[in-house]
Order: C-alpha cells, then sequence, then structure tokens
C-alpha cells in the first residue's frame, strides 16, 4: 500500500522527521574506501595509527551515502518523493569507526515557491547525521523540490 502523497504545502517549518539506525561494519567501510576513497587512514588500521585520527575512520562520503540511503528508507511508500537539487555546507565533525550506529535528524528550515510561477516548492532542510552516543557526526542543508497540489 502507497502511503499519501506529500506536498510542499505539507511540510511546515520546525518539522522534525528522525530515520531508523544504521550499523556500519568494517568489511563495508573498507569495501568502500578501497572503491571510492583510497585514503590510508580509511584502509589500513596499522597505517591510521600515524594519522590525525590514530586508528581507522570510515570515509565521510560513505557517511553520507549512509544518510541518504537513511532518508530515502524514512520515505518508503510515499507516492511522490522530494527531488534533490543539491547540498550546503557539508561539515564532517565527528569522525566516524567501524561499529557505530548512525540516525539522521531532519528538520524543515525554509520553504519558497518555485520561481516563475511553476506547481511545486522548494524546501531547505538542515540535516544532522548523528552516532549512538547521540554526537553530531555529519552536518548538511538539502535543498528539494515537492509538487503542490493542483
Amino acid at each position: 500500500m502507497t502511503a499519501p502523497k506529500r506536498f510542499y504545502e505539507d511540510f511546515a517549518i520546525g518539522d522534525i522527521r528522525e530515520t531508523g539506525r544504521y550499523r556500519i561494519d568494517e568489511e563495508e567501510a573498507l569495501a568502500f574506501a578501497r572503491a571510492y576513497d583510497p585514503q590510508s587512514f580509511h584502509l589500513d588500521a596499522e597505517a591510521a595509527k600515524t594519522s590525525l585520527f590514530k586508528k581507522l575512520v570510515i570515509s565521510g562520503w560513505l557517511t553520507a551515502a549512509i544518510s541518504m540511503r537513511l532518508l530515502v528508507d524514512v520515505r518508503a511508500g510515499e507516492d511522490s518523493p522530494l527531488i534533490g537539487t543539491g547540498i550546503d555546507e557539508l561539515r564532517w565533525t565527528f569522525p566516524v569507526v567501524p561499529g557505530d550506529e548512525l540516525h539522521v535528524r531532519s528538520e524543515v528550515i525554509e520553504k519558497a515557491p518555485w520561481p516563475g510561477g511553476k506547481p511545486r516548492g522548494i524546501i531547505r532542510f538542515r540535516n544532522q547525521t548523528i552516532n549512538q552516543d547521540d554526537v553530531v557526526v555529519m552536518t548538511y542543508i538539502a535543498n528539494g523540490i515537492a509538487p503542490m497540489r493542483g
């Protein structure tokens, strides 16, 4: 069964949505690093000991990908998904390590009708990716388009 459509008018500034949780295992982190971010502190625990982090850390790009997945999952079944138009102010604020469990808190911070009178609107969300200790590990502002009613 499909959930009802969510239109631009259904989003209010201050609305907050929380996602489910996702635990990152070391093999997943290593596979991602080998394929997309092959820096020593993402690939080799021994080499990572001499880095700024002093331990193996997960690529920020994997953290971003997991955050996206969690946000899509929380909207599963909605008939009109938001269409992303960009990301602003992406920040990795705390290292993520294998075994961490992440979730995302997303807050509507701005809304505006689409320029030129098209039947859609722009919505901006402040997203925080948070670990199991309630430490914010990544922040960004997501920009999306949602259809208007009628």
